[in-house]
This record gives C-alpha cells, sequence and structure tokens, in this order.
C-alpha cells in the first residue's frame, strides 16, 4: 500500500514538473489499474514527429527505462506490453531525444480478484466520472463496496458514478467484493485545466 502511495506521488510530481505540450500520454485500456496477465498499448500523441518520442517508466527495480529494451515492444512512437506483469507497476511517460517529457499516468498492477477502473490522467472539474470495480473472472457486476481515503462512499452494483467532480473529490479510492477481495488504492486528481492527450469522461462497460 505504501509502495502505491509512492507511486501517486511520483505521479503527481512528474505532471506538476518539466512537462511538454509537444506530446500528450495516452494509454489502452484507460485505466489506472491492471490484473495481471493483461496487455495494454501506449502511445505519445505527438506535434513534431521528428523530435523521436519513446516511452519511459520508473518501478520499484527501474528507474528511466525505455520500452524495447528490457520491457514491451516499441511500434514507433508507442509500446505494446502484451503481458503485463506486477513488476510493471509504475509511472510512464514520453520522452524525446532533447529530453523533454510528457504528461505521465502511474499504473498498478495487480495479481489479486479485483480492480478500480479510474481515470489515468486529471479529471476536469464539473466532468462526470464513473468507476468500476472488476472481478478477473465474470460475473463483473457484482455488489460493491467504494471507498475513499479508507472511508466507505457507497455500496452499490459494480460502479459508481461522481457527479460534476471539484476538488474536494480528489484522493485514494479503492473497491472491494465480497468473497473476492479489495482492489489497490489509486490517487485520482481534480485539475481546472484540460490534460492534452485523453478523453475526460470515462466509460467503461464495454471493457
Amino acid at each position: 500500500m505504501e509502495g502505491t502511495c509512492l507511486l501517486c506521488l511520483l505521479s503527481l510530481t512528474s505532471l506538476l514538473c518539466c512537462t511538454s505540450d509537444s506530446a500528450g500520454l495516452t494509454v489502452s485500456p484507460s485505466s489506472s489499474q491492471l490484473f495481471e496477465g493483461d496487455s495494454v498499448s501506449l502511445s505519445c500523441e505527438e506535434d513534431d514527429s521528428s523530435a523521436g518520442w519513446r516511452l519511459r517508466r520508473n518501478t520499484t527495480r527501474e528507474t528511466r527505462t525505455q520500452c524495447g529494451a528490457d520491457w514491451g515492444r516499441s511500434a514507433g512512437s508507442s509500446c505494446n506490453i502484451s503481458y503485463i506483469d506486477p513488476l510493471d507497476s509504475g509511472v510512464y511517460w514520453c520522452e524525446s531525444r532533447e529530453g523533454a517529457t510528457s504528461n505521465s499516468i502511474s499504473i498498478t498492477v495487480t495479481g489479486g480478484a479485483v480492480i478500480l477502473q479510474s481515470p489515468v490522467l486529471p479529471v476536469m472539474e464539473g466532468h462526470d466520472v464513473t468507476l468500476h470495480c472488476k472481478t478477473k473472472t465474470p460475473p463483473s457486476n457484482l455488489p460493491a463496496a467504494f471507498y475513499k481515503d479508507g472511508s466507505l462512499i457507497t455500496e452499490t452494483t459494480g460502479h459508481m458514478t461522481i457527479h460534476h467532480v471539484d476538488k474536494s473529490d480528489e484522493g485514494l479510492y479503492s473497491c472491494d467484493i465480497r468473497g473476492h477481495g479489495e482492489s489497490p488504492r489509486s490517487w485520482i486528481t481534480v485539475t481546472g485545466q484540460e490534460v492534452k492527450g485523453q478523453e475526460l469522461h470515462f466509460d467503461f462497460t464495454t471493457y
């Protein structure tokens, strides 16, 4: 749990410092938490293709490593991970040859049975955000309890929606499905400015 909080802080630091408007990082599926064994694709949406944008990451075992070296399969300014592992949990970003960086995202990979699907990037004030509590195996729309900063928010079936988010909605979110377990915790950031490279309304009903 402490490791998850550290990754959240690293991600927030990267978002606030040393970023460039020349590229935006997107991830598919668009969720900050993934199950072990899932596949994921990360892409640098670039304004300047000549800048040579590449994916890098920080994890608990490595710092600033580039996609295609020891992890992932590089395809130009994109990176594909066909089988993601808990050791792949960390902070990901795009970096140009000149050292400019994009926004960053924090990904948590769990070997457990439950994840909370939540935004990978800051959410704009006034927008609605839907969080889904998912199990690794069907059925996926089971009754779930949702928590913010360790306190129960609501108990509902599978998902909850936060309407017209504001700064007070920032915090660490998790969920629990009785008989299956609890998800890791993920930080949700609320901003007054749109973050390049990502839709700010999230709907995971088809995932």
